[in-house]
């Protein structure tokens, strides 16, 4: 029998219609992952029902797809370490740079039972950190969404960027490295379907890079991707002002407490993530063609020049 947690009928119905559920099937559909996992020398994955299971429903159950996207999340967390592996969330950097609150996810779902609300801010000093460090702590709070969110799960999850706290300098680090990295990371490899992509208070002098992470996106996100105006309200035509933080007016938590109350979760799978030191993927021994992740990423330079003019 499947460890798994039990969703609720709505969120159940919804896997069954939309996702391809079947739930008498799902331990064979979870053995043949697991078992898929186990003849991959260069693979390291955990194989634990509840993670797995995400997987599957994210690929909508095909078994192929799955594979891929499993193998490319520990690929990228094995070769991107300082943005997207986490082990020790006792570490001091590691308080530091969540605590400062760059990204939150909200408690009440859309429309109350719809997708999960992560939102972004620009919180931090671009002097004295990057934005690397900035996505590392977010990279562990999206692996728990993955394990204990039915609504990000079944639903997916809708990001509001507001960059109205946007520096020249947090620009200069959106390296088009940086974007693509980004991109295939919360597209290509995490199990979560993108229900929408919203992008508030946009300077002048980032709209090119904004358009350029567009460009990245596949031709289904990007018609979900919006860029709007330097009001709420712009917002607001799509997400209702209920389901956004006090802080914008709405009625979905204040981001100050809502980042301290979240760490809570952290501190309760710390054993989880010192777990996680033992998974990746060795390139050496990979059977077959390799992921070209440098070829993924091939795309040099920066927008320095953009942002000046």
């Amino acid at each position: 029998m499947a460890q798994i947690k039990p969703l609720t009928a709505e969120l159940q119905k919804i896997a069954i219609d939309e996702l391809g559920e079947v739930p008498e099937r799902i331990p064979e559909d979870l053995l043949a992952l697991k078992t898929w996992i186990r003849q991959q020398p260069h693979l390291r994955a955990r194989d634990d029902d509840q993670f797995l299971i995400q997987f599957l429903r994210g690929c909508k159950y095909s078994l192929e797809k799955a594979k891929v996207k499993l193998d490319l999340y520990f690929s990228l967390r094995t070769k991107y370490p300082e943005m997207l592996a986490v082990y020790d969330v006792d570490d001091a950097k590691f308080k530091e740079v969540f605590h400062l609150g760059c990204f939150t996810l909200l408690p009440t779902p859309l429309n109350e039972n719809g997708p999960r609300i992560l939102f972004y801010q620009y919180n931090y000093d671009a002097t004295k950190m990057t934005i690397e460090e900035m996505y590392n702590p977010t990279s562990a709070m999206l692996e728990l969404t993955i394990l204990t969110d039915p609504y990000a799960g079944i639903h997916g999850l809708v990001y509001i960027f507001d960059m109205a706290k946007a520096t020249t300098r947090h620009i200069l680090q959106l390296t088009p490295n940086v974007c693509k990295r980004a991109v295939t990371y919360l597209e290509k490899s995490l199990p979560l379907r993108v229900r929408g992509v919203y992008f508030i208070n946009v300077p002048n002098a980032a709209l090119r890079i904004v358009k350029f992470i567009t460009s990245l996106c596949s031709e289904k996100i990007q018609k979900k991707i919006y860029v709007l105006g330097h009001s709420v309200m712009d917002l607001t035509q799509y997400i209702p002002l209920k389901y956004l933080p006090i802080d914008y007016g709405g009625e979905n938590g204040l981001l100050r407490d809502l980042n301290r109350q979240y760490f809570k979760r952290f501190e309760q799978y710390r054993d989880y993530f010192r777990e996680n030191a033992q998974y990746g993927t060795d390139e050496s021994l990979r059977v077959g063609e390799n992921f070209d992740l440098d070829g993924l990423y091939g795309v040099g330079g920066s927008f320095r020049q953009l942002v000046v003019d």
